[in-house]
């Protein structure tokens, strides 16, 4: 038998073992050790491990507050109680001027993402009010806290909703203002609150108040907006932020810009020089016509421009404009019959080459199947099979042929292929195991009502002849990213999910190079095949999204899928590759999180708020902080700012090759808070490689290598002996070296300290 400090957790010829910490036994032969006083076991806590207790009370709790978000932030517990399960609650009160009498906030108040449950220690606080002292009460627990009679341990902070009108920007000038573009300066205020950093600038169309706004910085009391439209009002407010936080907005101030005929005056003297010279070419043209008359040349001359003209109608079709080896996108919709647009870039197909063998879902036009093609000459290959259902109206039909229109334009490994269209009335054929299958599905329905029906049967007036009955594509084994990556949570490298997101990114760059825009990039929206390759798919739905369960409708009408959409289009419906960057940094975070909704139950509106306020996503478990730092980038609020298609995938080789950078993960560094403030405009860097690179240092990549400065933390703790030390003589060198590395220090503690901000 066990001695009293020993047990044995199971009967048999086993030795005994010493309790774990903080547990013990009184008596002999016992099998499971008692927790000493005030520690505790979870429920499902194997007797093997130690005892553990509730933590401390939060650390540290700061306050930003402006005019309209509270972002609280807090260090860890500094006694964990043992465990790693931690989470954070806030409780909101509201306080008389005493603080003895409080009250709970109640549902006026709005967490983001939410006040209980919460693994970043942040959080940021929404529609408060004005003129009030609130409490914030900031608890630690773990497993075991609920098991703990001992009262709560929280830390407490007052903030007063009070904003200091000797901070704020009084009156506000227009120096200028062009067809594009309003030039306005200020006064610094009389009395900030410590040294003044920048200040915001606020602005929208007057007319639009009500949908968004945009917003600019600037160091310097004045400011040149640019990007406006012609004669339009807008509606500027002001403030200032200081190292005491944000003040409040200035009141509202109206500017106009100028019309379009504004600006003709100063285009005159230009127009006068552009139509003398214009004439003077003509004349010039007249004249060497008339000498090739004369020295008989003409024969020679009009042939001439006879192949030219001819080369350049053999570039055009259809109305556009084709350039020798270079491929754009071409829009179906700018065919007057979308028929033709389908036979153009889609592959028509022998009915009698498909089996059809299952059904494996419903798309937004009728059922996909899987099956069968057989190619000339070759094996048959696995494919997928979207056929239009029964009873379907115009527009449904033109949606039907847009998609094959534009899956035929795309020849990349990472867009999913176009294997051709059917278009003859004809069936394809059935397995017979599989026919009853189909008539419970419905399949056979839609083929039947496509195709004319013998013995007095007719057809909807909707239906013409001649239509495509079934689009047919490659075949992808595991189907759309986010259901694979749920059923496979946690089985991947990073290595491997970042091979992902490349595939992904590439078949983007190969989208944005050709001009094509997909305004619907999601993980749901992404197949992928046997060997983990990902694919670009569901172009039909880039414009079509009534049936989706993730649209909804935007003030401007119209439905978009609002948590994978940049805020540009939400408002204004401007949609470009730099709102596609935005959502695949939405892709990035699904795939990390392995297939979680974005937002979590947050709805729609909440989203949208929370995107206006400078809310965003914080980095899944076990996200490298390098991927992080490339979705804050790509949810950058001015679209401008995001980065190229050509340049993820640039950062994502860099990352590939280099698999050292993605060991730092986010929960690794001190503060990562995803509350809003100013992105810093610093490059990607993933070495010191890269860094010496983009300052024109690149002839020093040994020296920094011999004396051991291999990382960029490193490097940023050099000073200017070691620079001198590993053989930069230069004076010129050192100071860009120097210079440089001022920014990197900046660049590393946005990264190691404070996270980066939107």
């Amino acid at each position: 038998a066990c001695r009293p400090g020993f047990y044995k957790a199971f009967a048999g010829n086993v030795k005994c073992s010493k309790c774990p910490p903080h547990s013990l036994t009184y008596v002999e032969a016992t099998s499971v050790c008692q927790c000493e006083k005030g520690y505790f076991r979870a429920e499902k806590d194997p007797p093997t491990m130690a005892c553990t207790r509730p933590p401390s009370a939060p650390r540290n709790v700061i306050f930003n507050i402006n005019e309209t978000a509270l972002m609280l932030e807090w260090s860890p517990p500094s006694d964990t109680g043992g465990r790693k399960d931690l989470t954070y609650s806030v409780i909101c009160k509201k306080c008389g001027s005493d603080a003895s009498q409080c009250e709970i906030c109640g549902g006026g108040i709005r967490f983001i993402p939410r006040h209980t449950g919460l693994i970043n220690s942040s959080v940021t606080v929404l529609d408060f009010v004005s003129h009030v002292n609130y409490t914030f009460e900031i608890e630690a627990t773990n497993g075991v806290s609920e098991l703990s009679f001992s009262p709560k341990q929280f830390t407490a902070i007052t903030v007063t909703t009070d904003q200091d009108a000797r901070s704020l920007i009084g009156m506000v000038r227009k120096d200028w203002a062009s067809q594009n573009s309003i030039a306005l300066s200020w006064q610094e205020p009389d009395f900030p609150h410590g040294a003044i950093l920048d200040y915001e600038i606020k602005y929208y169309e007057k007319e639009h108040e009500q949908l968004s706004y945009s917003s600019t910085r600037s160091k310097a009391p004045s400011v040149i907006i640019t990007g406006l439209k012609p004669a339009t009002k807008y509606i500027f407010h002001i403030r200032v932020r200081t190292a005491a936080g944000y003040s409040g907005y200035s009141q509202k101030f109206e500017f106009e810009t100028g019309d379009e005929t504004s600006d003709m005056a100063a285009e005159q003297g230009q127009i006068l020089v552009i139509a003398t010279a214009a004439v003077g070419g003509f004349t010039l043209l007249v004249i060497l016509t008339l000498f090739f008359l004369i020295t008989g040349r003409c024969h020679w001359y009009i042939k001439a421009k006879m192949k030219s003209e001819e080369k350049r109608r053999a570039h055009l079709q259809n109305g556009h404009l084709r350039f020798p080896g270079i491929k754009t996108y071409i829009d179906p919709d700018t065919y007057e019959d979308p028929s033709l647009a389908v036979h153009e870039f889609a592959k028509e197909i022998d009915p009698s080459r498909i089996r059809i063998e299952k059904v494996i879902g419903a798309g937004e036009f009728g059922e996909v199947c899987s099956g069968r093609l057989k190619t000339p000459g070759k094996r048959e290959i696995p494919v997928a099979i979207k056929t239009l259902k029964g009873g379907y109206v115009d527009r449904q039909r033109r949606d039907f042929l847009r998609e094959a229109s534009i899956m035929g334009q795309f020849d990349h490994p990472n867009i999913i292929r176009l294997e051709g269209v059917v278009t003859k009335r004809s069936f394809p054929t059935i397995g017979v195991k599989s026919l009853s299958r189909f008539l419970r599905a419905g399949f056979l329905n839609s083929i039947l009502a496509s195709h004319p029906v013998s013995g007095g049967g007719s057809l909807p007036p909707s239906i013409s002849s001649g239509r495509p009955v079934m689009i047919v594509v490659e075949y992808m084994e595991n189907g759309s990213l986010d259901s694979f990556l749920r059923k496979h949570d946690g089985h991947f490298t990073v290595i491997q999910l970042v091979g992902m997101l490349r595939g992904i990114a590439s078949g983007m760059k190969y989208l944005s190079d050709m001009g094509y825009v997909h305004r619907d990039l999601a993980a749901r929206n992404i197949l992928v095949n046997s060997n983990l390759m990902c694919k670009v798919s569901d172009f039909g739905l880039s414009r079509v999204l009534e049936d989706d369960p993730e649209a909804a409708y935007t003030t401007s009408g119209g439905k978009i899928p609002i948590r994978w959409t940049a805020p540009e289009a939400i408002a204004y419906r401007k949609f470009s590759s730099a709102s596609d960057a935005w959502s695949y940094g939405i892709v990035m975070w699904e795939v990390m999180s392995y297939g979680e909704r974005p937002y979590w139950e947050m709805s729609n509106q909440d989203v949208i708020l929370s995107i206006e306020e400078g809310y965003r996503l914080p980095a899944p478990m076990g996200c490298p902080a390098s991927l992080h730092q490339l979705m804050l980038h790509c949810w950058q609020k001015e679209r401008n700012h995001r980065p190229k298609f050509g340049d993820i995938v640039s950062f994502l080789d860099k990352l590939i090759r280099n698999p050292s950078t993605l060991h730092t993960l986010v929960e690794d560094i001190l503060v990562m808070p995803d509350s809003p403030g100013e992105v810093p405009e610093y490059p990607l860097f993933v070495s010191v490689s890269d860094w010496l690179d983009s300052i024109k240092m690149g002839q020093y990549k040994n020296n920094f290598m011999a004396a051991g400065f291999t990382t960029l933390d490193m490097v940023s703790r050099m000073t200017i002996d070691d620079i001198r030390r590993i053989g930069v003589v230069l004076i010129g060198h050192q100071r860009r070296i120097v210079s440089s590395l001022q920014t990197l220090r900046l660049h590393m503690m946005h990264i190691q300290e404070k996270g980066f901000h939107v």
